[in-house]
């Protein structure tokens, strides 16, 4: 098993996407830990500026599950286009990771 973990950010229109989103990440124990913050976005998105406020969900899971939460995130999320970046974490206390490996798991 790749225990190796990352963190994937991803932003909603709102805390009830936010939520659905975290909410089916978690329930298929593909994140282990789904984090919702406020705020401010400004983008180009068909040739216009466009400033929205959104919520972002910091997500922290393993890198072996990647494929699998970016296909959650697609098949749920109400934007066209969404963002779904993954970090990779250099740097992660041990019991912070063995906890985080052990809940972001689908064969549990």
């Amino acid at each position: 098993m790749n225990d190796v973990l990352c963190v994937v950010l991803s932003t909603a229109p709102d805390q009830t996407s936010a939520t659905r989103i975290g909410e089916a990440l978690l329930s298929e124990h593909l994140a282990a830990c789904v984090q919702y913050e406020a705020v401010r976005s400004q983008y180009w998105w068909q040739g216009a500026l466009c400033t929205d406020d959104e919520v972002r969900l910091v997500i922290k899971t393993r890198q072996a599950l990647y494929a699998a939460v970016e296909a959650a995130i697609l098949r749920l999320h109400p934007y066209d286009c969404p963002q779904v970046l993954c970090l990779a974490v250099d740097a992660v206390s041990a019991g912070y990771q063995a906890w985080a490996a052990a809940s972001a798991n689908p064969a549990v």
